[in-house]
């Protein structure tokens, strides 16, 4: 992703800082899943009630999000932001020092109404930084820190946990929060979106808008229909050794970190095209994965490419939303965040009953059925005209803020 020779270096702090942030917003969030016993032994609690630590985050960011960016709507970004990365430090934090379950709660709570404002504007805040012909390159570098958050925080998290305490982890965490809001108070700029394509649609369009979120659902569902029962498919239908399930998650997330990177470039691009393929490959690999799923190797391909396919897709369907957004881009964000949080619950939903009425085969067959609905919404969008580079500003004014 070349985009260094076009912008200031504090921009590209800023938007490293803010990629940083959203690593470590997914990963606090997900943190608990490795941290179980060692976090229920501590606190003398239930893993179940560990597991609501989870469950409460995630149901926060899904219900929240859109009424309270609605709320923030006329914050100015730069003290938002700011107040936000406030946030997650303090009650990361709060999180680690929290004596009891109820309070552990509370922080995690507070740190989820900080990340589900965070992720209705930071899309906007990022692009609003850079011209809109690199666009899908930036949308690719915030994600990237959100994708890998699952691939190396939350290991990094557990091995730390368990080397040191539960705690620890957390305090680190909120370590590497403090670096990315000490880096955003020196480099974000006060007006953060003054290009003007990054606070409203730049080609509105209400019905083409809901034809993204509609494919960001089925997309997103069909993907998390098999991915959920992924060790179940992995150990009973390709008769592999559970000890080979961590170097397989592991080799998914890299392929999803490289679908990221090229998402974002053919994003710039086509921006129709970098939909449909992504979609169409998630679609195939679904099908392979249960037409050839008895075979290891091809079961691995299979789950290795669903890992290209969604990377790929995620800074693409972000770019559609700035393109179609009917109103400000916020709220698109905030709508495209909740299209994904439905996808997660209706593809695990279907895939648990297809787990339960016909085997964990079946699970990547009724991803595969979802994919391909979520093809169909993609091909009906309509193609745009690529956003080509502006003049280069003098130098005299290239630096004003």
């Amino acid at each position: 992703m070349s985009i260094l020779s076009d912008f200031d270096r504090r921009s590209v702090a800023a938007l490293l800082a803010l990629a940083t942030a959203a690593f470590c917003y997914v990963t606090v969030e997900t943190v608990p899943v490795g941290l179980l016993s060692e976090i229920a032994a501590d606190l003398d609690v239930s893993p179940s009630r560990v597991g609501l630590l989870v469950t409460g985050y995630s149901i926060t960011v899904a219900v929240l999000t859109l009424p309270l960016v609605r709320l923030v709507a006329n914050v100015p970004r730069r003290p938002l932001l700011l107040a936000l990365m406030a946030v997650l430090v303090a009650a990361t934090a709060l999180s680690a020092a929290a004596p009891t379950y109820e309070l552990l709660f509370a922080a995690r709570v507070a740190t989820a109404l900080s990340q589900a404002v965070f992720w209705g504007i930071v899309a906007p805040v990022a692009a609003g930084m850079f011209p809109a012909h690199v666009r899908g390159r930036v949308m690719a570098v915030v994600f990237t820190g959100g994708s890998i958050g699952p691939m190396l925080g939350v290991p990094a998290g557990t091995w730390l946990g368990q080397a040191a305490d539960w705690q620890t982890a957390f305090l680190a965490f909120a370590g590497l929060g403090m670096i990315s809001l000490l880096t955003l108070v020196l480099a974000l700029p006060a007006k953060p979106t003054r290009n003007e394509h990054a606070g409203r649609g730049t080609t509105p369009d209400a019905r083409q808008f809901a034809l993204v979120l509609v494919t960001s659902s089925l997309a997103v569902a069909g993907f998390f229909a098999a991915f959920t029962y992924t060790s179940t498919f992995v150990t009973v239908v390709a008769g592999m050794s559970a000890a080979l399930l961590g170097p397989l998650l592991l080799a998914r997330g890299l392929a999803d970190f490289g679908g990221i990177a090229a998402g974002g470039a053919l994003s710039d691009r086509n921006q129709r095209l970098a939909v449909i393929l992504p979609v169409g490959l998630l679609s195939a690999a679904m099908l392979a994965m249960f037409a050839l799923g008895t075979s290891p190797w091809a079961a691995a391909a299979t789950i290795v490419v669903t890992g290209l396919a969604m990377g790929a897709l995620i800074p693409a369907l972000q770019n559609r939303v700035m393109e179609f957004a009917p109103g400000s881009t916020d709220t698109a964000s905030a709508g495209n965040s909740i299209a994904f949080n439905i996808g997660i619950a209706l593809g695990s939903s279907l895939g648990g009953l297809t787990l339960t009425q016909a085997g964990p085969r079946g699970t990547a067959l009724t991803g595969a059925g979802l994919a391909l609905a979520a093809l169909v919404f993609a091909v009906s969008m309509k193609a745009s005209s690529r956003i080509e580079a502006a003049p280069a500003p003098d130098r005299a004014g290239a630096g004003e803020r």
